[in-house]
């Protein structure tokens, strides 16, 4: 470090949360009081954007977001909500924003870092499988396996998990114009609508001398905007699917299943997709015009770039379910309220129709925010705030039916997703697999080095 450089015990010492809330486009809701001030944002027409608030606590050195129980300071804030401060742009270090933010906001002056362009190659060929020589996995020839073992051992994948999605996988040779030749495992990429149609390879090489990683991309020319690796061990249509999980790669899909298949025989049924890294737009809107009536659960990693994912397709989500509404006069004015990407309960609340919905929708508001203010005062029993919590919940329910029949949607067409997170201690469910691997290993190894002293004992004692 530097002389002079502020450290993260400076920040945290110098700065209130309130100060990051503020930078970051929220101002305080006086209506909420001062004992625990909450800050809200405004939208372009002036109005307060409904779900979008943080109540400040721990003397204004932390926030939350209701109804979400995740509590932020001002470095996790900004590493999470990065979008909402100038200085965010694409790839940068989460560490390095914190810095940028916290010492512009102490007028505390920072090096400047020159930014390096990548500049993208020109005149790529579109991908075309027969440009490759491809080696299947056969689950009844055990030959065929063998030249899978180096790929797979290393990522912590079995070979029952191997049998689960042997047709959604393989390794792909291609031929250099320089004549050398290299292999790599392939995922193939098909389009939602197109399934019969490969677009690309979800690509990685065989794991270094070292132990880390190997390769990982895409083939050269695939169809990285709209395709996916698309995947079902039961070989469930992605039309007909009634769960699909989203994966930012194909290793991590398969070490879910691994993790999860014995607990949950349904999920063989299941439809598995992997984006291979960033989710686009298309990516979203492509699987989700197909998957409408389906449960979506969302196990992208659980670092910065995981959950603006997450944040991204739940976005996705509730646009689908917007476009799918048929606009009449009495609708209108309620569905132009709503803030795109937002759910449907986000829109003003005095445009819903009296005699129902709008008192219901203001009875959830009011024990919302009861359970809320009960859970962070902590003077309250913890029973009494699960009771309150659990009221809160059969008024949602409530309101959420009316809501729905005002607008015209059945249930199975509302939105419907879970967000599932590995082990706090990892960031994705392939580190997950493979630490708890590392974990059955130790205890094994304890067990037989036991079990040996034991055995020693015995003999001496029997001499």
């Amino acid at each position: 470090m530097k002389d002079g450089e502020l450290t993260y015990d400076d920040f945290l010492r110098r700065l209130d949360i309130q100060d990051v809330l503020i930078d970051a486009g929220y101002c305080q809701n006086r209506r909420d009081g001062l004992r625990y001030p909450s800050y809200v944002r405004i939208g372009s027409d002036g109005r307060r954007i409904r779900g979008d608030k943080f109540i400040v606590t721990q003397q204004g050195r932390c926030c939350f977001q209701p109804p979400h129980q995740k509590v932020y300071n001002i470095i996790s804030f900004i590493k999470e909500h990065p979008q909402l401060f100038a200085e965010y742009s694409a790839g940068m270090a989460p560490d390095r924003l914190v810095n940028l933010v916290c010492n512009r906001l102490l007028n505390h002056p920072i090096e400047n870092r020159e930014a390096r362009i990548i500049r993208p190659a020109r005149d790529i060929r579109p991908f075309d499988i027969g440009n490759y020589d491809l080696h299947r996995f056969d689950p009844q020839d055990r030959a065929t396996q063998k030249k899978f073992y180096p790929y797979f051992k290393s990522r912590g994948i079995d070979l029952y998990t191997q049998y689960a999605f042997h047709r959604n996988f393989c390794l792909a040779t291609k031929k250099r114009d320089d004549g050398l030749r290299y292999t790599n495992l392939a995922f193939p990429m098909t389009l939602p609508k197109d399934p019969e149609k490969t677009v690309g390879f979800e690509e990685r090489g065989r794991a270094c001398a070292d132990g880390s990683s190997g390769y990982k991309g895409k083939a050269e020319g695939s169809n990285s905007s709209e395709g996916l690796w698309i995947a079902s061990p039961a070989g469930m249509p992605l039309s007909e699917a009634k769960h699909v999980y989203w994966f930012e790669s194909a290793y991590d899909a398969m070490a879910y299943y691994q993790l999860h298949q014995a607990q949950n025989k349904e999920l063989r049924k299941a439809v598995f997709v992997s984006t291979g890294g960033n989710p686009t737009a298309t990516q979203m809107r492509g699987v989700l015009a197909v998957t409408r009536p389906a449960e979506q659960h969302i196990c992208f990693d659980t670092d910065l770039a995981g959950m603006d994912f997450t944040r991204n397709l739940i976005h996705a989500m509730y646009r689908t379910v917007r476009a799918s509404i048929e606009e009449t006069p009495e609708r209108k004015p309620y569905l132009d309220s709503i803030p795109d990407g937002q759910d449907l309960t986000e829109g003003e609340y005095y445009l819903l129709p009296k005699g129902g919905l709008q008192e219901s929708c203001k009875w959830f508001d009011s024990e919302w925010e009861e359970a809320m203010s009960m859970r962070s005062s902590r003077l309250c029993a913890p029973e009494d705030v699960q009771d309150q919590i659990d009221t809160m919940n059969r008024c949602y329910r409530e309101y959420r039916e009316k809501l729905r029949e005002f607008l015209g949607i059945d249930r199975e067409h509302d939105v419907d997703f879970t967000r599932e997170e590995p082990d706090y201690r990892h960031k994705s469910w392939n580190g997950q697999l493979l630490a708890e691997q590392r974990r059955e290993e130790s205890v094994g190894q304890r067990q037989e080095r036991e079990e040996s002293a034991e055995e020693e004992r015995q003999t001496r004692l029997g001499r």
